[in-house]
């Protein structure tokens, strides 16, 4: 953790600055529980009144949940990414897919003309980790796999804007892509990436665009129906 926090006119607001500093650094990853008020307190040298403050204001900000007897949990690592997990978790699914709809379709043609060999190294290897989690029982493996390939097409694209927007809608992408599987995937989702890899591989970027359009549109017509 970054140190001490100085003596100053709102120690509330100094300790919400270096919370929020740990978490946005990546020293408390997404899905990772904070330490203990105990360990803050003796880092940060602040009192637990003016922690519990801050900790109550990164809850409201959408960077942090707390959990009933079991501790607080980073959500998010940016105030967009907290309001838009709470936009999110209001919204209907057929919302969040069209939202990714538009930033997917982009992203997939960009990626087919920018990509380097090892934008689509990391491509194959997980379009083949994805197959294989396809098998197993564990589902959570198989849905973090695909988020990766995704956000992997994304930061192919080489637009630093998109791939931090698109990072923010993570959290929202990852429930609604397990929704979307109903218990495990089924044979058509497993390959359902194939010709958008292939196509990336190709340069081809209205084939990329043409491929990432019909599966969303698959997913969506479900949804409707």
């Amino acid at each position: 953790m970054t140190g001490r926090i100085a003596r100053g006119p709102s120690l509330v607001e100094g300790a919400i600055e270096a919370l929020r500093a740990e978490i946005v650094g990546g020293a408390w990853p997404v899905g990772e529980r904070i330490p203990t008020e105990p360990e803050l307190v003796e880092a940060f040298g602040i009192g637990r009144n003016s922690l519990r403050e801050a900790i109550r204001a990164l809850v409201h900000a959408g960077l942090l949940e707390t959990r009933q007897g079991d501790g607080t949990y980073v959500i998010a690592t940016s105030d967009l990414a907290g309001a838009l997990r709470r936009r999110t978790s209001r919204a209907e699914l057929l919302e969040v897919f069209e939202l990714r709809r538009a930033l997917e379709v982009e992203a997939a043609r960009l990626a087919a003309q920018r990509r380097t060999d090892a934008d689509l190294a990391e491509l194959e290897r997980l379009l083949a980790a994805r197959e294989q989690a396809s098998r197993k029982p564990d589902l959570g493996e198989f849905v973090e796999l695909d988020v990766a390939l995704h956000r992997t097409i994304v930061a192919a694209a080489h637009n630093s804007m998109l791939a931090e927007l698109y990072d923010d809608f993570t959290a929202a992408l990852r429930d609604a892509i397990a929704s979307s599987l109903d218990g495990s995937p089924r044979e058509d989702q497993v390959h359902v990436h194939d010709d958008l890899v292939a196509a990336i591989r190709a340069s081809d970027a209205a084939a990329a665009q043409a491929a990432t359009a019909r599966f969303l549109d698959e997913l969506m017509g479900e949804l409707r129906a």
